[in-house]
């Protein structure tokens, strides 16, 4: 395995979300002060589990509901990244209760392309892993629609490339709102393929 390297770019968390185990397909978020997690990521979180069923992402791989291993336990997302979206769909802000975010971070450019497999390191040793970037789907877009008729269908478009990352927990612990995240990045060039 690769090692890391240290970058400059230390984020601040300024938004912990989670969303409830519920019914249907709402992905809407409640925000909280702390997030405890463990190797199964936020006990609380409908994204939760050391396994999930796989689902469209994964289709040409697996059958859908094939159980596979939760790489997609939590969606980090850049504060800078949801005020660009914003400013293209002509609103003044985007909430990250309406993207379903588990996480908002402050610090690291471009950060919708950070490589797969770069760790978030909290000073108490939380560990967070990348896995990709998550691509816009239309969960948001039907929460944005109610919030803001007219603006759902601008939301897709608008976050390409900007839509955060899928992540799942390398190492637990309790994060908490204003606390720094650095950024390490694999230590591999890029592929050539």
């Amino acid at each position: 395995m690769a090692g890391f390297v240290a970058t400059d770019y230390t984020a601040t968390i300024t938004f912990l979300g989670l969303v409830p185990r519920r019914e249907g397909a709402e992905i809407e978020a409640e925000a909280v002060a702390e997030m405890p997690l463990t190797l199964a990521g936020f006990d609380k979180e409908f994204h939760g589990g050391i396994t999930r069923p796989s689902c469209s992402r994964v289709a040409n791989i697996h059958p859908k509901g094939t159980e596979i291993r939760n790489s997609r336990q939590m969606s980090i997302l850049s504060e800078e990244e949801m005020a660009e979206i914003a400013r293209e769909m002509g609103l003044p802000r985007l909430d990250p209760l309406w993207l379903g975010a588990s996480i908002v971070l402050k610090g690291i450019p471009d950060f919708s392309h950070v490589p797969p497999a770069s760790r978030l390191l909290s000073a108490s040793g939380v560990t967070i892993v990348i896995d990709v970037e998550n691509g816009p789907c239309n969960y948001p877009a039907k929460t944005l629609e109610a919030v803001h008729p007219g603006f759902g269908k601008a939301f897709k478009p608008s976050a390409k490339g900007r839509r955060g990352v899928t992540a799942s927990v390398e190492r637990g612990g309790t994060l908490r709102l204003g606390e720094g995240l650095r950024l390490f990045v694999p230590e591999q060039r890029g592929w050539l393929g």
